[in-house]
């Protein structure tokens, strides 16, 4: 892969806090440049004012609009087309469900540590650059 990983743009939504700050930290120690969304609102206006991020990770259970309906509504308006889209949430029986459109990759928060997560989404990364 020829993408510097300090160049990844990676873009984390999800509703809780916590988990934003601890993920963000965690992608940047591994060199890769963190933007936050705390909900599927204020992801889908940086997406629709032209944000362009490599990776974009998607809670599920969110308010107000959760992270299916959100990815359904990237995919319909084509934003984001060339990131790789990865399901980060605690939802393991949604996983059909989000690859109906054309998710990237799925992982469940409960049963992977941070470092895990951080691997993964770097490897399917990886792997949908190569295709």
């Amino acid at each position: 892969m020829t993408e510097d990983s300090s160049q990844i743009k990676i873009l984390l939504v999800d509703d809780d806090r916590f988990l934003l700050d601890m993920y963000s930290v965690k992608f940047q120690k591994s060199g890769l440049h963190v933007d936050v969304a705390p909900g599927s609102s204020i992801a889908l206006q940086k997406l629709r004012e032209g944000y362009k991020a490599d990776i974009i990770l998607l809670d599920i259970i969110m308010p107000t609009m959760d992270g299916i309906a959100l990815l359904e509504i990237m995919r319909a308006e084509k934003l984001a087309a060339e990131a790789t889209v990865v399901m980060l949430t605690n939802q393991a029986d949604d996983e059909e469900k989000a690859e109906k459109f054309g998710i990237d990759g799925f992982i469940v928060k409960a049963m992977t540590i941070p470092s895990e997560v951080v691997a993964k989404v770097l490897d399917i990364h990886k792997k949908r650059k190569k295709i």
